[in-house]
């Protein structure tokens, strides 16, 4: 039979601080926060750890590469006040994020083939010698500019639109893939990528470390899960708890 860890073994602070390559410190926040279960008091105040709030720990630490910080202290909070349900839930969450995220990627791998090389740009232009070159009325690139598309500067004298190299490409990148019936909500990210990369042409090794970064999401989301049911497979005691409240005792140790 699996024996509880609540059961057996007392730790100090500096146990679990020392297992986890964090400050004693660390861990009281981490408790006081609800990451961890209330821990008992001796008979002089002093904080008593079991291998349990050792498992906690470890769940949360496993959690946060996957989900962030706040989501992963939100999750052990939830299920340190009997809320798996609420736990559950945010998890999900995540993992439809990284889904949706993925999604996003595949969208713009998809836009990003049906890109042509277009002309390095020299000089600044408007938007009326734009909208003819690229043979569109204004409105359209202002619509495009409210989309997050183009973003021209505007002149500080004259209060017009000021498309620099940069407007320019990203333009005439946005007109190839409207006549090839992508809509504005799926040409908005490859956009994005264009800029954060530079240019088209380092866009793919840019997307190369896209993909990485969510397969390892995926990988920690999964670790995370892992440790998690660890942690729920041992529930606590019924009845057990801290001997002296963290909120009745003065003891910092």
């Amino acid at each position: 039979m699996k024996q509880n860890p609540q059961s057996s073994g007392r730790l100090r602070p500096v146990d679990l601080a020392r297992g986890h390559g964090l400050s004693t410190q660390a861990v009281r926040n981490y408790e006081a926060a609800g990451i961890l279960p209330a821990a008992e008091r001796s008979a002089h105040g002093y904080r008593t750890y079991t291998p349990r709030h050792a498992q906690a720990l470890h769940a949360f630490l496993a959690l946060v590469p996957g989900h962030g910080h706040r989501t992963a202290a939100a999750i052990m909070q939830a299920v340190n006040r009997d809320s798996v349900e609420d736990a559950l839930r945010l998890i999900d969450d995540s993992h439809a994020q990284l889904l949706d995220d993925r999604r996003t990627l595949q969208a713009v791998e998809a836009a990003l083939r049906d890109l042509r090389p277009v002309p390095e740009e020299r000089g600044d232009t408007f938007v009326g010698p734009l909208a003819r070159r690229l043979g569109i009325r204004p409105a359209t690139l202002r619509t495009w500019e409210r989309a997050g598309l183009v973003q021209p500067r505007r002149d500080p004298r004259t209060g017009y639109r000021v498309y620099g190299p940069v407007d320019v490409r990203d333009a005439l990148l946005v007109h190839q893939l409207r006549r090839g019936g992508h809509l504005l909500g799926q040409i908005a990210p490859l956009i994005a990528q264009v800029r954060s990369a530079g240019g088209v042409a380092p866009l793919a090794s840019t997307l190369r470390d896209w993909q990485a970064r969510l397969s390892a999401r995926g990988r920690a989301l999964l670790t995370g899960a892992a440790a998690l049911d660890a942690y729920l497979d041992d529930p606590p005691v019924r009845g057990a708890g801290p001997s002296v409240s963290a909120t009745g005792s003065s003891a910092t140790t």
